[in-house]
């Protein structure tokens, strides 16, 4: 059986009411399991992520979808994360027995029954991209929701699907098909955000740092502390303890100290054991054959 995982992002990190209704849909649904949820209340964000058979997720996520854009105004939203929709970015990962043309084929459904029957502008991403720039899912949100009607406005950026106007309250959404990247935040004891800022400029991609890594800087004013937060894109070729020594290097420069990390979401056990392997000094280690012995147990 094809297997096709999902990590939709909506916007809505603080009201948990309206959090859960949110995530109902995906619930004891057949062929659908909830593997996490995550709120965040700086971002003001929630990250979802759902495993399963592809069409039976599809038709999940579009409930969730049509949940946050009857209950989400991106007119009074504020958050620290960049967001320019309701459910903001919902990207398709193959896991078993599908290729990304497959991931890619969903996603494209999902953008034209968003669009037809939601009244929602629709960008595809990554894989699924149908321009070069519009790979990157930067590129596609840049502006955010208030700068959305004047992005319409460009013939550049005519959505995929969906006329070129945004949704009065839950302005677009970016859906795509990508392989797995885990989202990484590294914890800085300083609350000045121009640090954050420039140790994220140091070691992104685009500002000419690691090809697998976007970045920027993000205040937890309740913590007095801020974060380099980022999305590894490809854990295989930059791992997190690369991403962890860069931004722990880095931020000697300014006297300032990493003081720990998350996770947010899911992350592969295969670079957990990576991170282990290299921090540990292990000799001989065999990184495929633990792999293969863990899943055969």
């Amino acid at each position: 059986m094809a297997v096709v995982q999902c990590v939709p992002n909506f916007s809505e990190g603080r009201d948990l009411d309206k959090i859960e209704k949110i995530v109902e849909p995906l619930r004891k649904k057949e062929g659908v399991k909830l593997l996490n949820y995550e709120a965040d209340k700086n971002y003001n964000r929630l990250v979802v992520t759902v495993i399963g058979e592809p069409q039976q997720v599809k038709k999940a996520v579009f409930e969730s979808i049509e949940v946050a854009k009857n209950i989400i105004d991106m007119n009074n939203h504020k958050g620290q994360h960049s967001r320019f929709g309701a459910t903001d970015v919902c990207p398709f990962i193959p896991i078993k027995d599908m290729t990304m043309e497959d991931a890619v084929n969903l996603a494209k459904e999902l953008g034209r029954e968003v669009s037809d029957k939601l009244s929602i502008p629709v960008f595809l991403y990554e894989d699924a991209a149908t321009k070069p720039d519009r790979q990157n899912l930067a590129n596609v949100r840049k502006g955010e929701f208030e700068g959305l009607d004047e992005k319409l406005k460009d013939s550049n950026w005519i959505p995929d699907f969906g006329e070129a106007k945004k949704h009065e309250s839950a302005g677009a959404i970016a859906i795509g098909a990508r392989r797995p990247l885990i989202a990484y935040n590294i914890n800085l004891d300083t609350d000045n955000i121009e640090i954050a800022n420039k140790i994220a400029k140091t070691i992104r991609h685009s500002s000419g740092g690691y090809r697998y890594i976007k970045a920027g800087p993000v205040e937890i004013p309740e913590r007095k502390i801020t974060q380099v937060t980022m999305n590894l894109t490809d854990y295989t070729k930059t791992s997190m303890y690369r991403a962890f020594e860069a931004v722990k290097m880095e931020a000697r420069r300014f006297g300032v100290n990493v003081t720990g990390s998350e996770v947010v979401g899911l992350c592969p056990m295969e670079a957990l054991i990576d991170v282990a392997s290299y921090y540990l000094g292990l000799e001989n280690f065999d990184l495929e054959k633990v792999l293969e012995t863990s899943l055969m147990e």
